[in-house]
């Protein structure tokens, strides 16, 4: 069981920056591969940005070039900076990890292992 631990989300104006990690205690996150998704009221979970196991990045492109993930290796964390923040990025943002596609996945259910979530609130 890999048990995966959000922190960075909070409440910010349309335009600011806010900046989520992941961090998985006892595991090494390079061993995995990594996905920030999202899910607003109502809506469905969507795929935000993911990195494979060998450092490949893909965002959504509803957040490509506002957002980018990243991973630290010395820091075993994955992170995902968010600029230029808009009402419509609010969401409960969840990390996951995934052993079975070490290329990384846009699919929620190819991830076996999730954070509890984290509320990132944009206001207009």
């Amino acid at each position: 069981q890999v048990q995966l631990e959000e922190s960075g989300g909070g409440l910010v104006q349309a335009g600011g920056s806010l900046r989520l990690s992941c961090a998985a205690p006892g595991r090494t996150v390079s061993g995995y591969a990594m996905a920030w998704f999202r899910q607003a009221p109502g809506k469905e979970r969507e795929f935000v940005a993911g990195i494979s196991r060998g450092g490949t990045t893909s965002h959504a492109e509803s957040v490509k070039g506002r957002f980018t993930i990243s991973r630290d290796n010395a820091r075993n964390t994955v992170s995902l900076q968010m600029n230029s923040l808009k009402p419509e990025d609010t969401a409960v943002y969840y990390c996951a990890a995934t052993a079975r596609r070490p290329l990384g996945s846009r699919n929620a259910y190819e991830y076996d292992y999730w954070g509890q979530g984290t509320q990132v609130s944009v206001s207009s």
